[in-house]
């Protein structure tokens, strides 16, 4: 019983590594097709940027997004 429990683990650690060893599926001239605004997630991208920059100016002063100042949004 146990050896069979060593060798599931050791199957699974093989497994994992193996992993690790795989180059990049997308080569890096093939990246502006994934970049593409239609891949987007946002249905309406100038709405999105809008309210992210309305979040960066209210969670200025906490560090919200990732942005600098103050929470007033005169940035």
């Amino acid at each position: 019983m146990k050896q069979a429990i060593v060798i599931a683990l050791l199957v699974v650690l093989a497994a994992t590594l193996s992993g690790c060893g795989i180059q990049p599926w997308v080569k890096p001239y093939e990246r502006a097709n994934i970049a593409d605004p239609i891949m987007s997630w946002n249905r309406d991208p100038v709405s999105s940027a809008y309210l992210h920059h309305v979040y960066d100016a209210r969670e200025g002063a906490r560090g919200g997004a990732g942005a600098s100042g103050g929470g007033c949004g005169c940035n």
